[in-house]
């Protein structure tokens, strides 16, 4: 079979099983089973593929046909302009979350005491590489309480080329000192478990249920981590959390104590960013 008609096939199969965006899930699959770019899908639409090429773009389109993300059939997915790989131990790293990022260089730049910062729950490890991608004089550390998490982290630090990266294995700060460190940031779970109607059915279905849903409401997480932080963080130190569109104002009851606190939203104008300072 020829590759436009191989892939016009998978897009229509694609779309009669109500895939999003079923040709730009048809392309990245055939380019991943061709290992090749989109300039080659389209340059060469002539090219006769392989029984074994057929085969493997057959059985990727089938999996993303019933229900896999096709990051997880890949093992890829791309954040802050880098490469990282991921699997279904870890959540997909998300457009929404380089908020988080950028919100935490704002403050690092602006304040040369902020050396050493924790991203806690880091599964793919894509904030913590990102910042330390753009942050090189900083010491980043990283955390997480899934060990299999924690070797897709480390394998994307080796990657990169990040190992000065410290990762280890823990839940929260539970295993911090006091006073250890100057900038905490995280995305944790903020789904409850009694509203997964706010999630997709491919998210639930597919992604780490530990890294979506935050408890019974969604705010547990928040409710052990921002006190933890409180401890962990030197005075005048900084929280950077990623939150769910829903819950703005229980974070600012739980940041009552803390200053400066503002919520910063994304592009679409929904609450995704809390920033607070230890007083």
């Amino acid at each position: 079979m020829e590759l436009k008609t191989a892939l016009e096939h998978a897009v229509g199969v694609l779309t009669s099983r109500d895939v999003a965006s079923p040709r730009l899930a048809a392309e990245v699959l055939l380019m991943h089973a061709l290992e090749c770019d989109r300039a080659h899908l389209y340059g060469h639409p002539e090219r006769v593929l392989t029984p074994d090429e057929m085969n493997e773009y057959h059985s990727f389109v089938h999996e993303r046909a019933g229900g896999k993300p096709t990051q997880y059939i890949t093992g890829h997915q791309e954040f802050w302009g880098m490469d990282f790989l991921v699997s279904e131990a870890v959540l997909i790293p998300r457009p929404e979350t380089e908020h988080s990022v950028q919100a935490v260089l704002e403050l690092a730049r602006a304040d040369s005491s902020i050396k050493k910062i924790v991203d806690v729950g880091t599964g793919s490890g894509c904030i913590a590489l990102a910042l330390a991608e753009e942050l090189p004089d900083r010491e980043i550390h990283a955390s997480d309480i899934s060990e299999v998490a924690l070797a897709i982290a480390r394998d994307n630090a080796e990657r990169f080329g990040l190992d000065r990266v410290q990762f280890r294995g823990a839940d929260l700060l539970s295993d911090a000192r006091p006073g250890s460190y100057d900038l905490v940031v995280s995305n944790p779970p903020y789904v409850g478990k009694n509203e997964p109607d706010k999630v997709q059915r491919i998210v639930r279905d597919w992604e780490p249920e530990v890294a979506v849903f935050g408890g019974a409401t969604g705010l547990e997480i928040y409710e052990r981590l921002i006190p933890q932080a409180m401890t962990t963080l030197r005075p005048g130190g900084w929280l950077v959390m990623e939150i769910g569109y829903s819950i703005e104002q229980p974070i600012r009851d739980l940041l009552r104590s803390w200053s400066e606190v503002q919520i910063k939203p994304d592009l679409q104008g929904i609450p995704r960013v809390a920033i607070a300072r230890r007083t």
